[in-house]
């Protein structure tokens, strides 16, 4: 595994090396996932699985006219139907 040494400026930006960013294809404005690890940062070049799904999730509810009060009281009439 290789390490690079990189510092902080002002406003918290960090620079990701050149030979880096080229390997691994990024870009400007592409969107990253920034893991704490109890101390150990792990910076992903992509989404993290959960924020896709939810991204998925949210288009389709919105699309179908759900709201969060919709899906809440969809959950309070099944609880009632079941008798819990």
């Amino acid at each position: 595994m290789d390490s690079t040494t990189v510092q902080m400026a002002k406003r918290g930006v960090i620079t990701i090396p050149q030979p880096i960013r080229e390997s691994y294809g990024m870009q400007p404005g592409d969107i990253f996932t920034l893991l704490d690890l109890g101390g150990v940062l792990v910076l992903s070049p992509r989404r993290s699985e959960v924020d896709v799904l939810a991204e998925r999730m949210r288009a389709q509810w919105t699309e179908e006219g759900e709201t969060l009060e919709s899906m809440l009281q969809a959950l309070r009439e099944e609880r009632d139907r079941r008798g819990q």
